[in-house]
């Protein structure tokens, strides 16, 4: 089961550090790209509690496998886009039927693993599935680095072969299906992906719309309604998509609250560290992934430190030990963003790595080990649907806060270089447009104004990305210093005990 949701994992950092390469092939805008990522994370959010739920009705035997052929053949057509007018439009429907098949896949996994293993071995299961898994998203960067310098579109076909041995382990493993006979909630199902995309596309269009604009606060409070409406129908519902009566738990909140937090910087991290490498350091690919490394270093370090003080003391001194160092090394880590060097980062990047690593696998175990009344497979699509959903308006928030920071930044910058007024901030708003490209190939061309005053301008563009970075990396620093705050709230001991 490990090997079937690896290719789930390293999917949610493998695109990001591709999109320079995806952006100039496909002329995409940074917006684009921006969705062409959040959709993954958006139907992952959206679908997480309907593949638990069908994993519990139809068996998780068959749910795993129907996951593992949706995500495989999405991921074909993916790696197929054609360079046309509808490429974003490609791309973005099937990165999405890659989420659907994730979210179908990841929970029936789990409820595999937590059938196979007894109660008093189970923590230590899933600490070991939840640990591993969250590590293999290190695997994204290096391994996407590694395939571009072939083709990008790579990065989707190397889905085949893990996919194709993850269905031949499924079959050897000999996996019984246990089914309930009840009802699927398919108005809850319903609902759920309406509030999640319509709250999330307002966020993200934002930057686009702006702030000010009635469309992006009528899709952010029309999905936080229509989501409201949701929890109040699981509620009253005889068989619900989520059984929400397992907040009653006071840890149970608590995990989910810390895990919300340390998500809205965990998966868009990768995203955003990876384009500022490639953009204000100059880096390749490979050396983007490298770069990445430091932060997963510090990871794997507290994985395993966390993963025992679980054991020993449960879930609270970890999450507040993990929120605290990621509050800090992101805090740290966004004041050398304008050094421009790779090298004099690592200690805070290893530190923020810490952070979230003492954080995730504890808070997750945490979580479903408290399911003992519930179904594990509706308990996993709660958390990981708020984790995904966490990542996905993370994603949204942080770009629109980069693309507003950044388009002032490079209008004054040209500004001071002698662009004429009526034409910096259309200039600007080009340039971060497609700053997610490589910055040293697209240098503009020509002996106009314009063009000269470009030209002189990339060494400060640079710098004027790095500026831009550095709030959304202490809008990271934010989130998990207030999921410090609610980790205090967590009554402490272990699940069980």
């Amino acid at each position: 089961m490990m090997f079937a949701v690896a290719m789930t994992f390293i999917d949610q950092t493998i695109v990001s550090i591709a999109a320079p390469d995806i952006v100039s092939e496909l002329g995409l805008s940074a917006t684009g790209m921006q969705w062409v990522i959040n959709a993954y994370l958006l139907a992952l959010a959206a679908f997480f509690a309907l593949g638990g739920r069908l994993a519990d009705l139809w068996g998780p035997r068959r749910i795993v496998v129907a996951g593992t052929l949706i995500f495989v053949v999405s991921s074909v057509l993916c790696g197929c886009v054609p360079s046309e007018d509808y490429a974003l439009t490609w791309l973005i429907v099937f990165r999405a039927t890659q989420g659907l098949g994730a979210a179908l896949l990841f929970p029936a996994a789990l409820a595999v693993v937590v059938a196979v293993f007894p109660l008093e071995r189970r923590g230590r299961a899933l600490a070991l599935f939840f640990g591993l898994t969250g590590a293999l998203t290190a695997v994204g960067p290096l391994l996407g680095g590694w395939l571009i310098a072939w083709t990008w579109r790579a990065i989707f076909w190397v889905n085949v072969p893990v996919a194709i041995v993850a269905l031949v382990l499924t079959v050897l493993a000999g996996i019984s299906d246990r089914r309930r006979e009840e009802s699927l909630d398919v108005k809850g199902a319903l609902l759920i992906v309406v509030g999640m995309g319509l709250s999330v596309l307002g966020f993200q269009q934002a930057a686009a719309w702006g702030w000010d604009s009635a469309a992006t606060w009528a899709c952010i409070a029309g999905g936080l309604a229509v989501l409201y409406v949701f929890c109040r129908y699981e509620l009253r519902t005889h068989h619900p998509l989520v059984n929400l009566a397992v907040f009653r738990d006071r840890a149970f909140t608590v995990d989910v609250l810390v895990l919300f937090f340390a998500m809205l910087a965990f998966v868009p991290l990768f995203f955003f560290a990876s384009v500022y490498a490639q953009v204000s350091l100059s880096a390749s690919p490979n050396q983007a992934a490298l770069y990445l490394l430091y932060f997963f270093a510090g990871f794997a370090i507290a994985s395993q430190w966390g993963g025992r003080i679980l054991d020993k003391r449960g879930a609270r001194p970890a999450m507040r030990i993990g929120c605290a160092l990621g509050a800090v090394g992101f805090a740290l880590w966004a004041g050398k963003l304008t050094d421009l060097s790779m090298h004099d980062q690592w200690p805070y990047a290893a530190l923020a790595g810490a952070g979230i690593g003492f954080v995730l696998a504890p808070a997750s175990t945490d979580a479903v080990n408290r399911s003992i009344n519930s179904s594990y497979g509706e308990v996993t699509g709660i958390t990981q649907t708020v984790r995904n959903y966490a990542a996905s308006v993370g994603l949204a928030l942080y770009g629109t806060m980069l693309t507003h920071t950044m388009t002032d930044r490079v209008a004054e910058t040209l500004r001071a270089r002698g662009v004429p007024p009526d034409a910096e901030h259309s200039l600007a708003r080009d340039v971060t447009e497609s700053i997610t490209g490589n910055a040293d190939a697209r240098t503009p061309t020509g002996d106009g104004p314009a063009e000269t005053a470009m030209r002189d301008a990339m060494p400060a563009i640079r710098l004027d990305f790095a500026e831009a970075n550095q709030w959304v990396f202490y809008g990271m620093a934010i989130a998990l210093a207030v999921g410090y705050f609610c980790a205090l709230r967590h009554p402490g001991g272990r699940a069980g005990s």
